[in-house]
Parts: C-alpha cells; structure tokens; sequence
C-alpha cells in the first residue's frame, strides 16, 4: 500500500483551512495535491480530531494484518484439505521387488 506524504496531523489541518472557508481549488494548489484528494480526506478524516485519526490508522493497519493471516490460514488449510481428499495407494508400491501391502 502506498504510504502517505502527509500525517494525520497535516491532511486535519489542510481540512480544519477548509471548513474555515478557503477554496479546495487553493488548498489543493497550496498543498501540491488534487481536490479529488481533499475531498478523498474530507470523506475519511472529517470531523476527526488528530488522536481519533491515529486510532483509525492503527486499525487500519491491524485489520490488513489480521486479514493477511486469515487469507494465509484458508490458503494453508484448502491444501490440506486437498491433500486428505487425495486417495493414496500404498498396495502398489514395491519393496526390493516384491509387493507390499
């Protein structure tokens, strides 16, 4: 995922010059983003204090964490499901020449 040029900290306070009445098209020439972009943040961090958008951030990384896991853990157990499914004929294998059972 790519990472952010801007903290939590920064993206609140270009929101906070916002909503005190500038311009996105001057914040977003300001700051070197699009407005698609400030209206992206407004979506995400509005109304968000700094510590509540830190918080979220963790979460965020938490929950792509904990999803990695389980995408792992399905992975690993759909191949030993597939590898029980499999019948296996030990009867046909030979031992110094003869059969064995």
């Amino acid at each position: 995922m790519k990472r952010s040029r801007f903290t939590e900290e920064q993206i609140i306070g270009v929101l906070r010059e916002h909503e005190a009445g500038a311009k996105a098209a001057d914040l977003a020439r300001k700051h070197g983003v699009s407005e698609a972009t400030l209206y992206n943040w407004k979506a995400k961090y509005g109304g968000l204090e700094v510590s509540e958008a830190k918080r979220l951030k963790q979460l965020e990384d938490e929950n792509a964490k904990l999803k990695k896991l389980l995408a792992e853990a399905m992975l690993d157990a759909s191949a030993l499901r597939e590898l029980l499914s499999k019948k296996w004929f030990t009867r046909s294998i030979k031992h110094n020449g003869r059969r064995v059972s």
